[in-house]
């Protein structure tokens, strides 16, 4: 992701990493509505932040709509450092390597673990990109921190929970 040559082409995502099994339709439903119109509008670049919870989910998602699309779209996964999955559950080590395997590209913030990785992940995400969309419930944490952010940037932000974004004045 080029910052100058396809910013206005690129949407981010970012997210909590505790979303609930029985809301993973309503969030994908979400999505959708979100991803569509920006496809529609010329967006090619999507990145995420290869954490679990919505990360996760928007990254499957994302490979799915670039199979439906025979590949018009480009998946890009944003890792804070190689080795950051090491205390992951194997099922998430696996459900992750595939989606790496299967984005177009993968981009290391920090070359190993190092304080404030999974911040200089966030703000990457957020400043080569045009667009963000969120699952955010909650004024606190990583991706509070990062929907702010990305609005202080005058990012326009689309939140896939029912959250009001509006509570987090940047």
């Amino acid at each position: 992701m080029e910052r100058t040559e396809t910013r206005s082409k690129t949407c981010c995502f970012t997210g909590h990493r505790d979303l609930e099994p029985w809301e993973e339709p309503k969030v994908r439903t979400r999505l959708r509505y979100c991803v569509m119109p920006l496809i529609a509008d010329g967006v090619v670049y999507f990145g995420v932040g290869g954490a679990r919870g919505f990360d996760m989910l928007a990254a499957e998602y994302m490979l799915h709509v670039r199979d439906e699309l025979q590949k018009r779209i480009k998946i890009i996964s944003v890792i804070p450092y190689p080795e950051y999955r090491a205390d992951w559950p194997e099922e998430a080590v696996r459900r992750q390597d595939e989606i790496l395997r299967r984005s177009d590209k993968v981009v290391c913030a920090c070359p190993g673990e190092q304080k404030g990785a999974f911040l200089l992940r966030d703000r990457k995400l957020v400043d080569e990109s045009a667009f963000c969309i969120c699952y955010c419930h909650r004024m606190t944490g990583g991706t509070a921190y990062t929907v702010r952010y990305a609005m202080a940037q005058g990012i326009p932000v689309y939140n896939t929970s029912s959250w009001d974004l509006r509570r987090l004045k940047p």
